[in-house]
């Protein structure tokens, strides 16, 4: 039991810091979860002990796993077990877990024959990397071949298609994002 009090009672300062490193005041938080400020000054604080009830919104507004504001053991294994979305052309693995800002995924176009491309639009900004196999990337009224090693980022406002350009399989990275976020760079300057 006194173990479990001394997790608990880690939980307020956590909660605080983390606030705090976000620059969001208590009023913004109460909010964002539907919690009162008195409430969640209390949580801060160690005058009140934290529940699932209000755990799971301040973990959903902070954008973290719950286990971090618990401050739950590491369980020895640092892989993310995502489950990949499976169809007939494509299988998507979502490599990224927090919801909002720029999502990470590794796409393989299954092998087959050539299909019909069909552009789309849609708002967001994408970046993408092919890892092995050759890209057909349909951008406007561009129609490029994206093989091995290199990348293309584009405005999603564009219309766009993306499919194998030879009937193997093509596998590459997307970084997607809601318009505006942009995949940076930053390279490091050369020495005069």
């Amino acid at each position: 039991m006194e173990e479990l009090d001394d997790v608990l009672a880690a939980v307020g300062p956590r909660l605080r810091a983390l606030r705090l490193s976000r620059d969001t005041t208590l009023t913004a938080l109460a909010a964002a979860t539907g919690i009162s400020v008195s409430t969640l000054s209390r949580l801060e604080s160690g005058q009140r002990r934290p529940n699932l009830e209000l755990l799971l919104p301040l973990a959903k507004a902070h954008q973290v796993p719950l286990d971090e504001l618990v401050g739950a053991p590491a369980t020895g294994d640092p892989r993310v077990h995502l489950r990949p979305i499976v169809s007939k052309r494509m299988t998507i693995i979502p490599l990224t877990r927090k919801p909002g800002g720029v999502q990470a995924y590794k796409l393989i176009l299954n092998a087959g024959p050539h299909e019909e491309p069909t552009p789309q639009v849609h708002e967001g900004y994408e970046w993408i990397y092919v890892l092995n196999g050759k890209l057909r990337l349909i951008l406007g009224d561009t129609d490029i071949v994206l093989p091995a090693g290199e990348a293309a980022e584009f405005d999603t406002r564009t219309p766009h298609w993306f499919g194998r350009a030879e009937e193997q399989p093509v596998e590459f990275i997307s970084l997607f994002g809601r318009q505006g976020e942009r995949m940076h760079l930053r390279a490091k300057p050369s020495r005069p």
